[in-house]
């Protein structure tokens, strides 16, 4: 199978501070996977890197087989999406408008959407369920509708990889589950690539098809859910006391935190 992104000997740093540490990874087109780990494990930065937004220190990112640093911006928003940890909008746009934002890569400097250009974002707006919302102020809807906008923002670019920073962690448990299946929906029907980092991992666990785990900069696991969500490793990571059992309902596993081994 065709891999949409390759990692190779990958490391950042921030000044003086290494961030990721030989960071070594494939990811097949069409796969879901979740990034998890412990805060300031190098999660988000390390999305960060992908997407270009920070350069690697030494390494090599490729995207469908050609190195970022060959990808000119809008050539690389064709490809690949991003949806922030901050969904915030400055400015008082509305929906639709803000949609509309994804078609940026398809336009020239000074060219107008087009009739298929606003098709595009209507489609993207029924994906995620938020049409008859397009006519409403950004800053007028709830979280829940905001975090399904800004992925209809990411879809109207109509990328092959799409990654998401954290879009649960300020959810209900209701909206994290409707962010997920919507995500698994684009995974499945439109074999989109989804990567996502995620603080939950029995979310992590029950949506993915593939988990990677960081520590300190380092990946400590990588693999299926079952490979990676062993107590051997959760242990090394949280610093925690678990219990790993299986969730009868949704057949991945299911872990349940007991006690910190700090106390």
């Amino acid at each position: 199978m065709e891999m949409a992104i390759e990692v190779e000997s990958l490391y950042f740093s921030y000044g003086d501070s290494l961030i990721l540490r030989d960071i070594n990874f494939k990811i097949k087109k069409g796969e879901f996977v979740s990034i998890i780990g412990p805060n300031g494990s190098g999660k988000s930065t390390l999305l960060k890197n992908m997407i270009s937004i920070y350069k690697p220190n030494r390494g090599s990112i490729k995207i469908d087989g050609k190195e970022i640093r060959e990808y000119k911006a809008k050539e690389l928003a064709k490809k690949i999406a991003i949806v922030p940890q901050d969904t915030n909008i400055a400015y008082d746009f509305s929906v639709f408008d803000v949609v509309v934002m994804g078609r940026n890569p398809y336009l020239g400097r000074f060219q107008s959407e087009s009739y298929k250009d606003f098709q595009i974002v209507e489609d993207s707006l029924k994906l995620t369920d938020t049409l008859y919302l397009k006519d409403k102020s950004i800053n007028q809807i709830s979280g829940g509708e905001r975090q399904r906008v800004i992925i209809a923002r990411a879809l109207a670019q109509e990328p092959e990889i799409m990654l998401l920073d954290e879009p649960t962690s300020h959810l209900d448990i209701n909206h994290q589950i409707e962010i997920l299946s919507l995500l698994k929906k684009l995974n499945t029907e439109k074999s989109m690539t989804i990567i996502i980092v995620i603080h939950d991992i029995n979310l992590a666990a029950r949506y993915s098809s593939k988990m990677i785990l960081l520590n300190k900069g380092e990946i400590i696991s990588i693999g299926k859910p079952r490979e990676v969500i062993t107590y051997e490793n959760i242990e090394m990571a949280y610093n925690l006391n678990v219990v790993i059992t299986e969730n009868l309902y949704t057949n991945s596993p299911y872990l349940i935190p007991l006690t910190s081994k700090k106390l």
